[in-house]
């Protein structure tokens, strides 16, 4: 009897520690499981990340300048240039579009514009009527700020409109023969990247020169199964965006007037009782430098930083 409860013990004991170890095993898989769940969803994102990036483009109109270049800087362990480069600091123009039965008032002191800004209601005289109008901030849109890096490589050239006639490793093979001929203008090839779904290559010369030579010709050719084609050849371009930013801006030297609705006068004569009112000092005012008045027809006006 005893060995029968002795054993009994063990027999309850053991189950009871393989119950436990089938709950630890049951918790480590379902653990697993989320973190394979958790994996997943990760990678899925950055793919839809990269995809929503991949032909990201900003839009702006960016003011047309003149520019000359005095000077090419050389690199101290190259004889010759291997890369022509350029940046460009752009900003948007902040906008805002006056309504009818407004005007926009920009004063030389930004203190006295904040003062008028202050007083809020103004009594102006437009003919016989002192018309109330409200003085406000000019709610202002966001703007954008960024740089744009141009790299023109003197060691690489973009080759386009390149036949579909073979396969992609036979094509990467009759790309570098063909553009390391020296009597077509070519040289030695250190590299080619060929697209066989866009048609086109990047070809990486060995020395400085052979680019430049093959660029002048604007095609080249290309001999494939003994027929002669003529593929594009230009400038390799990079170009880089960097520091975007997005921005809000107020005005600190002009003011919003509401209240002009119903006017029925010349708007430069608006205009100008509107700022011989806020030039006098007893009027919460002082020198101002623009006005531009919303009667018949909304206009844009357009901030600089």
């Amino acid at each position: 009897m005893e060995d029968n409860g002795h054993n009994t013990f063990w027999t309850k004991y053991l189950n009871k520690q393989l119950m436990k170890d089938e709950k630890n095993k049951e918790s480590t898989d379902e653990i697993q499981r989320e973190n394979m769940k958790l994996r997943e969803e990760i990678q899925k994102l950055e793919e839809e990340i990269q995809e929503a990036t991949r032909d990201f483009q900003i839009k702006e109109d960016i003011p047309e300048a003149q520019m000359k270049f005095t000077s090419v800087k050389k690199s101290k362990n190259n004889s010759e240039v291997l890369n022509a480069s350029c940046s460009f600091q752009v900003s948007s123009q902040i906008f805002y579009e006056l309504q009818r039965g407004q005007a926009l008032i920009t004063f030389e002191e930004e203190e006295v514009a904040q003062q008028v800004i202050a007083i809020g209601r103004h009594y102006v005289k437009i003919g016989d009527v002192n018309l109330e109008v409200i003085a406000q901030q000019v709610p202002l849109n966001t703007g954008v700020r960024f740089q744009v890096h141009v790299d023109v490589s003197k060691m690489k050239i973009r080759v386009t409109e390149i036949p579909d006639e073979l396969p992609e490793d036979q094509m990467r093979d009759k790309l570098e023969l063909s553009f390391c001929k020296s009597r077509l203008g070519g040289g030695e090839v250190e590299c080619v990247h060929y697209d066989k779904q866009s048609h086109s290559a990047v070809i990486t010369f060995v020395e400085a020169g052979v680019a430049d030579r093959i660029l002048k010709k604007k095609d080249y050719p290309l001999t494939i199964n003994q027929k002669c084609h003529r593929v594009t050849v230009a400038p390799f371009i990079e170009k880089h965006l960097k520091k975007y930013q997005i921005f809000s801006g107020v005005s600190q030297k002009t003011v919003l007037l509401t209240g002009l609705e119903g006017i029925q006068m010349d708007e430069e004569m608006v205009e100008d009782l509107v700022s011989i009112h806020f030039q006098r000092v007893k009027n919460g005012g002082g020198e101002v430098d623009v006005v531009k008045c919303s009667l018949a027809q909304p206009y844009v006006a357009y901030f600089e930083e």
